[in-house]
């Protein structure tokens, strides 16, 4: 059973009350959370970088630069 703290405690806001008590919530992610949330975005990084780098896709920015430049 939570014990809840005593006094006002904001939305998003976790503490932990005084001595024999529980955390009233989790706060925030842990370290595996984001180890697993750095690891997709790593994932995310390296699948637009080949997207990107691909023949079209490259084709078609370096004719927009183009354009842009007005060479």
């Amino acid at each position: 059973m939570t014990k809840w703290i005593k006094g006002r405690v904001r939305p998003g806001v976790y503490r932990r009350g005084g001595r024999g008590t529980r955390w009233t919530k989790e706060a925030g992610m842990t370290t595996a959370e984001y180890a697993v949330g750095t690891v997709a975005a790593v994932a995310f990084a390296g699948l637009l970088l080949v997207v990107v780098k691909s023949g079209p896709v490259k084709s078609a920015l370096t004719a927009i630069i183009v354009s842009a430049l007005g060479t």
